[in-house]
């Protein structure tokens, strides 16, 4: 049979154990005592004696006292936010908003964001503020200029929502409206009008040709009793015998009695 290890005649040396759990706890601690900060993140240092510190880190490797400090990270790259909002126009119709933002945290206050909101802060911070800057700012225009006036809304709503953020040291990068709706019965209105001024446009275009067809109409005939009345005035008695040369074949008529018809015979011999 094999021999077996007596360890009650032959105990481990002590000094091999500690070594070993030396070594395993100095392990730990090195894992334990540095932090990646990665890109487009910054780190904010909390301490178990002071709380966060007043100092951010930058991308890279960190060394942290262990036990005694931990490093969190904050993303201050750009980031998108989508809000559902409702509100009511001046002339007091429902409007549901659909608004997205563009947002980064200020990379210089980050330790502050994380202190007072923590990673949270869209639905903390950015949401609210989404809602009483689109309330606010839609309380200014009607449901229709909402529309007609699309840009200027957009703009008064990210100058609302931009002023909110700062606050919290959140910085607006872009805004934009993806949807606006409203009732059916607004809906229905707007249709309708849009429909009364199409059929106005037509009947004006309609009244519009036909005044110039009359125009035309008068223009023409101004001219054909110009032309008239300037044919009249060089029509002589002259010039009809003129035109009767000119259609005359040299043979005189034959007729059984009368004077011969439209030719003075003395003036054709110049006597």
């Amino acid at each position: 049979m094999p021999e077996t290890y007596d360890f009650t005649k032959n105990p481990p040396m002590p000094k091999a154990i500690f070594g070993i759990a030396g070594v395993v706890l100095l392990a730990v601690v090195a894992l334990n005592s540095f932090k990646v900060v990665g890109p487009g993140e910054r780190g904010v240092i909390f301490s178990q004696v002071s709380g966060i510190k007043d100092i951010q880190l930058g991308e890279g490797l960190h060394f942290k006292i262990p036990l005694l400090e931990e490093i969190f990270t904050v993303d201050v790259k750009v980031q998108k936010s989508q809000t559902e909002a409702g509100a009511a126009s001046k002339d007091l119709q429902n409007v549901a908003s659909t608004v997205a933002i563009n947002f980064h945290v200020d990379p210089h206050l980050a330790h502050k964001v994380y202190q007072e909101i923590g990673t949270s802060y869209k639905e903390r911070v950015i949401d609210p503020a989404v809602q009483e800057a689109i309330k606010s700012v839609t309380a200014r225009f009607t449901a229709e200029e909402l529309i007609t006036r699309r840009p200027e809304v957009k703009d008064q709503v990210k100058v609302a929502l931009s002023e909110r953020l700062l606050v919290f040291n959140i910085l607006v990068d872009e805004f934009s409206i993806v949807d606006f709706q409203f009732s059916a019965g607004f809906n229905e209105a707007i249709e309708a009008k849009q429909s009364a001024e199409q059929s106005a446009l037509k009947a004006k275009r309609d009244l519009d040709r036909i005044k110039i067809e009359a125009e035309q109409r008068i223009t023409q005939a101004t001219a054909e009793a110009e032309a008239m009345r300037l044919q009249q005035q060089t029509i002589t008695p002259m010039m009809l015998q003129l035109r009767a040369l000119e259609k005359w074949d040299g043979k005189l008529p034959t007729v059984s009695s009368g004077a011969v018809p439209f030719i003075n015979v003395d003036t054709l011999k110049g006597r």
